[in-house]
């Protein structure tokens, strides 16, 4: 159990503290309820490009790293479709400098046109490095505009284009900012050797008086259900070809999320899982293969990506996977218990570490429901075989599938 206490303070942010006494240190984990999926169109990679502007000074403190260095302090941040986070470590003596930089970047970014075009550099190189010029780098660009037609995922985090970070204006960056990084649109988590009196002192002193910013309404547009295959070639200077195929399936905490969820387990966790010691240790079609979920708030996929030899046909190792996804409807209780077994080791092995529980915490809170990082382990002992069986025969279906094939330079 994860223990937590939860208040709320009068601009709408919401407070979670966890105590460990038995740690030496203190995190602070500020996670705000935008992403990828709430920029415009025409604008994307702004929450990505703010991830980076958070660190490029505020109204009174110009370099953000400096003073958490001189207090023994670490940071980080990441930016996801659905969230932007950022955390970070410190002697638990030294607590209230975190409450000092989080809460003056939150007040106001220190906007000016050398800091933008710096950050605004940082992003563009790291589209080109990782994105345009690295192997198989645009192929999750192919993929989600194939598998989304209407929702904003149909663009990765780092954003659809290049031109719209080159682009982006101080007043666009501006008003992006006084939109969705205002208190009542965060979540604050401090966990380790602290109290929630402690906290709560420091949040009235530095985070009370930054005023609430205007409520935002999500209203996305929802994908409607995907009733034929897609499919698309993409050809590229790589080494060898991969297939990628990407199955509609629940957002997180959405009913049939957790079937979903052991589902791509049973494919995919270990050498002994169903697609490995199928296509690669017996079939020896595949020199590697693997599945994952994207863990999104909305509707997501359940992505299975394998790479394969240069002289194996593409029909060929497509339709060898087609076949044993069919075989899942066969899955033992046994192989089933396992697999739970194997989830469950990881979620407590995951709580080692305090700055996860933090954001374990955070996202949970940002789902709705605090208490969910105590139930997770519930509701995956609550998968039975039968909803196994559902949960395959409504995804793993080819009309529910966007298949690319990202084939070799011939």
């Amino acid at each position: 159990m994860i223990h937590f206490e939860k208040f709320t303070l009068s601009n709408g942010l919401q407070v979670i503290v966890h105590e460990d006494p038995t740690s030496h240190i203190a995190v602070m984990n500020l996670m705000y309820d935008v992403g990828a999926r709430d920029e415009h169109p025409l604008k994307t990679g702004f929450a990505h490009l703010f991830e980076h502007l958070m660190f490029g000074g505020s109204c009174h403190i110009p370099v953000y790293d400096t003073p958490l260095q001189q207090v023994g302090g670490d940071n980080n941040a990441y930016t996801t479709t659905d969230l932007t986070n950022y955390y970070c470590s410190l002697p638990a003596v030294n607590l209230e400098t975190a409450f000092w930089l989080e809460s003056d970047r939150m007040l106001g970014l220190a906007f000016n046109e050398k800091s933008l075009e710096v950050q605004r550099k940082v992003v563009v190189e790291e589209f080109k490095e990782h994105y345009l010029n690295q192997p198989y780098g645009d192929a999750w660009h192919h993929l989600t505009d194939l598998a989304y037609t209407t929702h904003p995922y149909k663009w990765p985090t780092i954003g659809q284009t290049l031109s719209h970070i080159e682009n982006a204006t101080m007043d666009e960056v501006k008003a992006f900012f006084y939109k969705f990084y205002r208190p009542n649109h965060a979540i604050l988590v401090v966990a380790g050797k602290v109290t929630s009196a402690q906290v709560a002192a420091l949040c009235k002193k530095w985070f009370e008086p930054i005023p609430a910013g205007p409520a935002y309404h999500r209203a996305l547009p929802q994908e409607p259900a995907q009733v034929c295959p897609r499919r698309k070639v993409v050809q590229g200077d790589v080494p060898f070809p991969i297939l990628y195929k990407a199955y509609h399936m629940p957002g997180k905490g959405m009913p049939g999320y957790y079937a979903a969820a052991v589902l791509c387990h049973l494919l995919s966790e270990g050498k002994s899982a169903l697609l490995h010691a199928n296509l690669v240790e017996k079939q020896a079609l595949y020199t590697k293969i693997d599945a994952y979920t994207t863990e999104s708030f909305d509707p997501g996929l359940l992505v299975i990506s394998g790479s394969f030899p240069q002289n194996t046909p593409f029909e060929s190792a497509e339709n060898a996977l087609i076949e044993v996804l069919k075989t899942i409807q066969h899955t033992s209780p046994v192989a089933l218990e396992k697999v739970k077994n194997q989830m469950e080791t990881q979620l407590i092995f995951g709580q080692v570490s305090l700055i996860h529980r933090a954001q374990e915490l955070a996202i949970a809170t940002l789902q709705g429901d605090t208490n969910l990082v105590n139930k997770k382990i519930e509701y995956i002992r609550q998968v039975e075989l039968d909803a196994i069986q559902a949960s395959a025969e409504l995804i793993l279906q080819e009309q529910n599938c966007s298949t690319l094939h990202y084939q070799t330079i011939s």
